[in-house]
């Protein structure tokens, strides 16, 4: 420590220089005009704050780390900033006020905003999502919904789907008791997804429509909890490819049975940096077990691992390999799929990011404004990776929360009057001030 003294009077020094550039970056993809036109007004008079513009501060809160409505209060301090900001129990009203239909009304703001920006940098390749669900323990049994959940927790049991890169899409909040492996829960947040994508990626894959229309191939993965014929059935009728991690059952015991002394079917797996076991080998065995309830053209492909210490559970007793495998309607070389389809794992990524930016805590009672929070926590996680693929370079397009707010979010500036604006000064020194600058001004 040095034998710097702390003082107070600088009344012209700001903090949140970050967030105040996320804020302008939501207003100029439309996310602001879109939540504005979402909320509908309640009472005679107009609010004396846009419900769109306090949305947005809501989003700005939960990108830098707030997991309740007081939070909003460290906006109320940066005026120079954030411009008049609601309190606290402005936004707890707000939110009590958002219903069943309001709440679809922020999902399609969300997706008006995913258009614009998605039509800046759209891919050729498959769009791949993964669906997914987790646990957020509460502390009150006067919560709607809450309820104990199959690891004897308290809470509530949130279905998640994001792209795979780990844009979230949709939430489906559920009571804590909710089954893992619901059909009709897998169903419906596949669809939510599609319906809040860009038309020219779900043209062709919404329930119902002329599968010719589709432009753009889709693929759903899943893990063990949405292995089901009807899910997959459910893909096909949607003209999605579906991966899903297969279930142990007796049928596929006796064809890693068959198949292991047979060293002609295994092959080696696709390496990636990441992969501890390059040994690894891959097979098919569709050929070995009955898939006569499943879709047309699903396959059976099987991985197969040395050993070694921690691995989680095998399909198949084994004191050599450990063996884990997955179904799937996709055409191509088994190992080729079975790299695609580890990288489902990815998820826990997208879900460890929402969770440290508000989903792990639902801070109301009332079932729908619980709803609208993790909604909203969703809402403000897409910008922020909207923010970091279009804005950002280097480390930070794929940086977690916690750096982006020690780096970015939370960046002091002094406030400077010349030539009749308005300048935010960023420190030198700090590692986030050439990174702000540099999104502020993209190529």
């Amino acid at each position: 420590m040095t034998n710097a003294r702390l003082a107070g009077g600088g009344d012209r020094v700001v903090w949140g220089a970050g967030l105040f550039a996320l804020g302008g970056f939501a207003d100029r993809v439309g996310l602001t005009e879109a939540l504005s036109a979402a909320v509908p007004r309640r009472g005679e008079r107009a609010p004396v704050h846009d419900r769109g513009r306090l949305l947005t501060h809501l989003l700005l809160v939960l990108a830098g780390g707030g997991e309740a409505c007081t939070d909003i209060e460290h906006l109320r301090s940066q005026r120079e900033l954030f411009g008049a900001v609601g309190s606290d129990s402005t936004l707890y009203r707000a939110l009590r006020g958002i219903d069943a239909s309001a709440l679809g009304g922020l999902w399609a703001a969300a997706a008006e905003a995913r258009e614009r920006v998605w039509s800046q940098r759209r891919g050729s390749g498959p769009l791949v999502v993964d669906i997914d669900s987790t646990l957020v323990e509460v502390h009150s049994p006067n919560k709607a919904g809450a309820a104990a959940h199959f690891k004897g927790g308290y809470g509530f049991h949130p279905m998640i789907c994001s792209t795979a890169d780990g844009e979230p899409l949709w939430a489906k909040l559920r009571p804590g008791n909710a089954a893992a492996n619901s059909i009709a829960d897998h169903v419906e947040v596949l669809d939510a997804a599609i319906s809040v994508l860009p038309d020219a990626d779900a043209a062709g894959h919404r329930a119902g429509d002329d599968l010719a229309l589709a432009g753009r191939e889709m693929v759903l993965r899943l893990d063990s909890g949405g292995c089901s014929a009807r899910i997959a059935a459910a893909c096909r009728g949607r003209n999605v490819t579906f991966f899903m991690s297969a279930r142990a059952t007796a049928g596929i015991d006796a064809a890693i049975a068959a198949a292991r002394c047979d060293p002609g079917r295994w092959t080696p797996g696709v390496p990636n940096p990441k992969q501890r076991h390059p040994k690894a080998h891959v097979a098919e065995l569709t050929d070995l077990v009955d898939l006569s309830g499943w879709p047309a053209r699903t396959r059976l492909i099987i991985r197969r691992e040395p050993l070694h210490p921690g691995a989680q559970r095998s399909l198949f007793a084994s004191e050599n390999f450990r063996y884990w495998g997955f179904l799937t309607d996709a055409a191509g070389s088994p190992a080729r799929l079975d790299r695609l389809m580890r990288k489902h794992a990815d998820v826990e990524d997208a879900i460890a990011r929402l969770k440290d930016s508000g989903l792990a805590r639902m801070p109301f009672t009332a079932w729908d404004a619980n709803c609208a929070w993790a909604a909203l926590c969703m809402i403000s996680a897409a910008l922020v990776h909207w923010f970091q693929t279009q804005r950002l370079a280097g480390p930070l397009k794929r940086a977690a929360p916690k750096r982006l707010r020690w780096q970015l979010w939370h960046l002091p500036a002094l406030v400077c009057e010349t030539g009749r604006r308005t300048w935010l000064r960023l420190p030198t020194a700090h590692p986030g001030t050439r990174s702000l600058l540099a999104a502020q001004h993209p190529n």
